[in-house]
């Protein structure tokens, strides 16, 4: 039995091929509509190759009850969002709606932020169209692409994120 807070200290690993390991086991998983980038741009559709590491777990807490992970956990509420915007001073962060810059809105209803974990790409400090708002999130039942991120099954999500904390990376492995 595990005591909280759990601190392994591993890293995540993303294969091109749309697997995510976690130690010695492979969870399938979506990536960007245009597969993977060295190079990111803002709205490239393209998940970033690198290592990154996580943030912060935020979650709906009107639709899951709190997770176990040793992350920093906020709740989702209404008027959350993530400025998407690289003219705006709040680039590639949370804001509260409405927001004059383009922003995603992190109350969605299609479930797929229902949990979302942050992950440290481009954020200290954000370069203004070097890509913004790159999550771990839940998948769409089809594993459909993201616009970047990557995305695991809600249950899968749920065991991945037990095992980490803000010691772990999310490692986007490059094609080579």
């Amino acid at each position: 039995m595990r005591s909280w807070p759990y601190t392994p200290r591993m890293d995540l690993i993303v294969k091109p091929d749309g697997w995510l390991h976690c130690g010695q086991t492979a969870y399938r998983c979506a990536l960007g509509r245009n597969h993977i980038a060295t190079v990111k741009k803002e709205g490239d559709g393209a998940t970033p190759v690198g290592r990154f590491p996580l943030r912060r777990l935020y979650y709906r807490a009107d639709r899951i009850e709190l997770l176990m992970t040793s992350l920093p956990v906020s709740v989702i509420g209404e008027t959350d969002g993530w400025c998407d915007d690289p003219t705006c001073a709040s680039y590639n962060s949370l804001v509260r709606l409405p927001h004059e810059g383009s922003h995603e809105n992190l109350w969605r209803n299609d479930g797929l932020y229902d949990v979302v974990v942050t992950i440290g790409h481009n954020d200290e400090p954000a370069v203004p169209g070097l890509g913004s708002g790159i999550f771990l999130h839940v998948a769409a039942k089809d594993y459909a692409p993201t616009e970047g991120c990557v995305a695991l099954g809600l249950d899968d999500l749920r065991t991945v994120i037990a095992d980490c904390d803000t010691g772990t990376s999310l490692h986007i492995m490059s094609e080579s």
